[in-house]
C-alpha cells in the first residue's frame, strides 16, 4: 500500500482507540444506569457497537502489522504500475477519466483511487501511453486509450 493508505489506516485505528471506544464505554455506563439490562435497548445497542469497534480495531491492527508500504514516487512511471495516475479517454464517448492505482484497502473509486486488483487496473498494468485497452466492466465492454501516465502524490 502507499504511505497515504497506511496513514489512513493508522488514523482510523487511533480514532477508534482514543475517541470511539472511550465514548462507547461511557454510553454503556449511562445505559447500565437505566436499570434492567434484559430489556434495556440502549445498553444492548452500545454493547453491539462495542463489539463492532473491537472487531475493527483488531482488523486494522492486523492490516497495519502486515502492511508493506511502497513509495510510488521512486518508481519510473513510463508504464502503468502501482501508484501510477493514468488519464484515459473512452474511445466511444470521448470522455476523459483519471485514476490512480493503489492498494485494496485504500481504494475509493469516487476519488479516482482504484485497487490494483480491479478489472480496469489489471488491464492497465504494464501498458504505455498510446495503448488502447478493452475492459469488460459491469456496464459492458469499454475501450480506452491511455493519454498520460504519471505519479501524483495522494493526499487526504
Amino acid at each position: 500500500m502507499t504511505e497515504y493508505g497506511y496513514n489512513k489506516l493508522l488514523n482510523e485505528l487511533k480514532n477508534l482507540k482514543e475517541v470511539e471506544r472511550p465514548q462507547n464505554i461511557k454510553e454503556i455506563d449511562i445505559a447500565r444506569e437505566y436499570g434492567d439490562l434484559k430489556e434495556n435497548a440502549e445498553y444492548h445497542a452500545a454493547r453491539e457497537r462495542q463489539l463492532f469497534i473491537d472487531a475493527r480495531i483488531n482488523e486494522l491492527t492486523q492490516l497495519v502489522a502486515q502492511a508493506r508500504v511502497i513509495d510510488p514516487s521512486t518508481i519510473t512511471h513510463d508504464k502503468v504500475s502501482f501508484g501510477s495516475t493514468i488519464t484515459l479517454e473512452d474511445l466511444e464517448s470521448e470522455k476523459k477519466f483519471c485514476y490512480t492505482i493503489v492498494g485494496a484497502t485504500e481504494s475509493n473509486p469516487d476519488k479516482g483511487l482504484i485497487s490494483y486488483h480491479s478489472p480496469l487496473a489489471k488491464q492497465l498494468l504494464g501498458k504505455i501511453v498510446g495503448d488502447e485497452v478493452s475492459v469488460e466492466l459491469p456496464r459492458g465492454r469499454v475501450d480506452y486509450e491511455i493519454l498520460d501516465i504519471c505519479y501524483k502524490e495522494i493526499s487526504f
